[in-house]
């Protein structure tokens, strides 16, 4: 099965804490706690509930094309189940915007070779089922009783302006046995004219409350689909989209610097603009030979691959035009060339990743078929003047894909490459960017990643801009310097190049846009200008120019084994055995009982309903059989529970004794305890969390401090290096604070106080260069141990003398606080161990020292 990503990981894993916060703690609750931890004291956008299902988890997880979110939707049906439905076999509704791709998910979901597949294959034990909507009548109550059946489906299946003749919606005497145990009266079933409930598949679905997933919801009518969701009644709402519609509840957002980092996307991408189409052709069939002559040097097997683009049959330059060039005049062998086209289909069937395959030139006109992927398709050329951004972000997406997922041995194997003709794409720059954009990229890192210019040489010198417009500059608002730097050429009636050979900077852009007529022309100009300008040499950052920036460390030294001081290193110096532990729940902590007809888990407190997803369990306890006896239901939560640091022996028996301190409670008998269990699940998961987070303490104290402390520093064995080509920030910096000196182009999120901190360390004549360290990234962050958690220092700052400094910005609201107390310390041990500095840094300090005035005393003093 595919291991995935961080990034995927990372989004799993906020999600699976939303829903368990929001069954805890109510759905509006919890979205904010999630808001709050991700935006700190800035605003966010208020959760939008869905009406009519306010109380229904609708989220929406942010992820650019190319990003995984089918293999992230495969995943999401375990998850949910367990975190908030309470369900280990969910019934799934899974949405998708079209049928093209029901077929492609469906395929993924039945195919046992497919990571899809896999990954339900191992979640359920093999037990589910996927069905195509159109199939629901081979649906059986028992599959939805002991399977988890997943169900695809477009929302034009299940649109709900008119439903007649929509076979979901009808009547439909196949269901029978699934209304046979359902209450005549039961509320929200749709009823026929006799008034008696309709055996239809929507009202199935509104029974057992489906677990819906969302494929690109910005494809879906908003207020229809709104109103899908309402009549099935949906349990929770998960949504996967690389543009997030504007009310959508985004609880995540991944950037493409991620995917980039897991080097699962070829970046940048090399623009060049041609100004024929026969120029841009040549062009890139050269780009493709040159990058086959890489590929050989590299560890697999790689063909490049051009992806044409024509134009319809009743325009210039259709396939047949082109393929006829390519032979003709190209002399390609056409036994490379495949075309397809509604009517030719020549790819299928084929295997382009096949060493014996011959493919290196695919001629389409508006798109492959959606779901085709070859991540050896490295160029796109565009001879079409075509108005679809569907088409274009589609191809675009053909190319940025990344061979084997892994980054290549040759650089110009990790680029993507586009030749469009200046006739086609008048507007290249502006319109790559937005489609950029419209796959999912920040505007800022489409514009980082767009060169206007070739790239397989080392630039000597600052490439000249270039540009064509469609009408002659008005030049007379240029001094006489500036017009010796600018030349304009007549290359045809309409088209006229303009270049800068030299001295291109914000000043000669701002005039030289004023000087153009053309409204699209003038923001062409303007976007170009800012990627030209941020490109040129004096303007990289510390990373793109080749800075290193390397940090030492902390260590425990074990008797000359010295081993970097993480979490697991420290729990095994201190030795700890689950064993040693309470096994007994009070009355406080766990019970279950009957309230309302409704079964009721009061947990400190919180009273949390356990069958309310569900109303087929709507059912009395008392006197109910269990398949699960004690034995049984240990080894359901030891499947559950398991964690690598404990053996399975320990685990069960630390079980075996809390369910038998459970059973001898006189308010708690086997059945309860079977309702339960998720609930039971979750409270033994916590305190097994907190019996591991106190032997962690205590082997974290000793190893750090004290007469035996074993920390040291060894930067030959484990220092930290900053990677120069990948910063996945999932937000960015936008504020009104310009920084000169940050090591990477782009800064991470930093509320208004950490800004003003930042600000203090860039205008700071001693600092080389700083970084905005980013949290929870320990591949690309540098980070501290502490007695619960990873503390990851807010900037890392490489002086001009050689020292380092390593600084943590605290609110007021902080001081004197025990998280505050404990990070000082141990960047203090840091310190002190590396010969470099550490300053917790407050707006004023006890002395009141503003910032500036702290970081100028410890560069003048020291740590004391």
């Amino acid at each position: 099965m595919i291991k995935l990503k961080k990034y995927q990981d990372k989004s799993l894993e906020i999600l699976r804490n939303f829903l368990e916060s929001a069954r805890f703690e109510g759905v509006k609750a919890a979205y904010d706690k999630l808001q709050s931890q991700r935006y700190g004291n800035q605003n966010f956008k208020p959760f939008q509930p869905l009406s009519g299902l306010e109380n229904t988890p609708y989220v929406c997880l942010r992820l650019p094309t190319g990003g995984g979110k089918t293999l992230l939707s495969a995943h999401t049906i375990a998850l949910a189940g367990k975190a908030y439905i309470e369900n280990e076999y969910p019934l799934t509704l899974w949405l998708v915007p079209t049928n093209t791709i029901k077929t492609q998910t469906l395929e993924t979901l039945k195919n046992p070779d497919h990571a899809n597949y896999q990954v339900l294959e191992k979640a359920f034990d093999g037990k589910f089922r996927v069905f195509d909507i159109t199939d629901f009548r081979n649906i059986r109550p028992q599959d939805i009783a002991d399977r988890a059946c997943i169900v695809i489906s477009t929302f034009a299946s299940l649109r709900v302006d008119n439903t007649e003749g929509r076979k979901a919606y009808d009547h439909d005497e196949n269901l029978e046995p699934h209304f046979s145990k359902i209450p005549s009266n039961a509320e929200g079933m749709e009823k026929s004219e006799d008034g008696k409930i309709k055996f239809s598949f929507a009202n199935l679905l509104n029974w057992h409350r489906p677990l819906v997933i969302v494929d690109e919801a910005h494809n879906a009518k908003t207020d229809l689909s709104a109103e899908v969701l309402r009549r099935v009644n949906a349990s929770c709402v998960v949504e996967y989209t690389a543009t997030p519609a504007p009310n959508s509840n985004v609880i995540h957002s991944v950037t493409a610097a991620e995917l980039k980092a897991e080097q699962m996307i070829k970046l940048p991408i090399i623009l060049s603009e041609h100004i024929s189409w026969e120029q841009a052709i040549t062009n890139s069939i050269q780009t493709r030979q040159r990058l086959e002559e890489l590929a050989v040097k590299d560890t697999d097997y790689i063909r490049p691959i051009i992806l044409f683009q024509a134009e319809n049959k009743d325009r210039e330059i259709t396939v047949e035009v082109l393929e006829k060039y390519l032979t003709d005049n190209e002399g390609i062998d056409r036994k490379q060339i495949a075309i397809v086209t509604g009517d030719q289909k020549e790819l299928d069937s084929i295997d382009l990743f096949n060493p014996n395959c011959e493919i290196r030139y695919v001629i389409t006109v508006q798109a492959l078929k959606e779901g085709w992927d070859c991540s050896f398709a490295y160029v796109l050329c565009s001879v079409a003047n075509t108005k679809s951004a569907t088409a274009v972000e589609q191809l675009l997406g053909r190319v940025l894909r990344m061979p084997y997922a892994k980054e290549r041995t040759q650089a110009n194997l990790n680029k993507a490459y586009a030749h469009v003709s200046s006739k086609s794409w008048p507007h290249a720059v502006t319109e790559l960017h937005d489609r950029l954009v419209s796959m999912g990229f920040e505007k800022q890192e489409a514009e980082e990643v767009i060169y206007a210019q070739p790239s397989f040489l080392p630039q000597e010198k600052a490439p000249p801009f270039e540009m064509i417009l469609a009408s002659e500059p008005d030049l007379s608002n240029l001094d006489l310097a500036e017009k010796s730097l600018v030349s304009v050429n007549k290359i045809s009636e309409g088209v006229f190049e303009l270049k800068v050979e030299q001295g291109f900077n914000a000043a000669l852009a701002e005039k030289l846009t004023t000087s153009i007529k053309d409204k699209k022309d003038r923001a062409e100009i303007a976007l170009r200008a800012k990627i030209h300008i941020k490109h040129l040499p004096e303007n990289l950052s510390p990373s793109q120019r080749g800075e290193i920036f390397v940090v030492p460390q902390l260590c425990l030294n074990f008797d000359g084994d010295i081993e970097l001081a993480e979490a697991e290193i420290c729990l095994d110096a201190n030795g700890w055995s689950l064993l040693d532990y309470p096994t007994v729940l009070t009355k406080e902590e766990f019970t279950v009982y009957e309230e309302a007809k409704q079964y009721i888990a009061d947990i400190v407190g919180q009273k949390i309903k356990i069958d309310f997803l569900n109303k087929s369990e709507q059912l009395s306890l008392e006197g109910i059989k269990t398949e699960l006896d004690e034995v049984g239901l240990c080894r359901w939560l030891d499947k559950k529970l398991r964690a690598a640091d404990i053996k399975q022996e320990i685990l069960l028996e630390f079980l075996r004794r809390t369910v038998k301190n459970l059973l001898a409670r006189d308010d708690i008998d086997m059945p309860k305890l079977v309702r339960g269990r998720f609930v039971l699940e979750k409270i033994l998961q916590n305190k097994i969390a907190l019996h591991r987070k106190t032997a962690y303490s205590k082997g974290y104290q000793s190893c750090m401090f004290g007469d035996k402390a074993i920390s040291t520093i060894s930067p030959e064995n484990f220092s930290f290096s900053f990677d120069p080509n990948n910063y996945p920030s999932s937000i960015n910096y936008e504020g009104k604070f310009g920084f000169s000196k940050h090591y990477y182009s782009r800064i991470g999120m930093m509320n208004d106080e950490e800004a003003e901190c930042a600000f203090a360390i860039d205008q700071n004549p001693n600092v080389k260069f700083w970084v905005r360290n980013l949290e929870r990234q320990p591949k690309y962050s540098f980070w501290l141990p502490t007695s619960t958690d990873k503390f990851y220092p807010d900037f890392l700052v490489q002086l001009n003398d050689g020292r380092i400094l390593v600084v943590e910005y605290k609110g007021s609201q902080f001081a004197g606080s025990d998280d505050a107390e404990e990070k000082e310390l141990i960047g203090k041990v840091w310190a002190e161990k590396s010969g470099n500095l550490f300053l917790m840094a407050w707006k004023k300090d006890d002395k009141g020292s503003d910032i500036i005035q702290q970081i100028k005393e410890l560069l003048k003093y020291g740590n004391t």
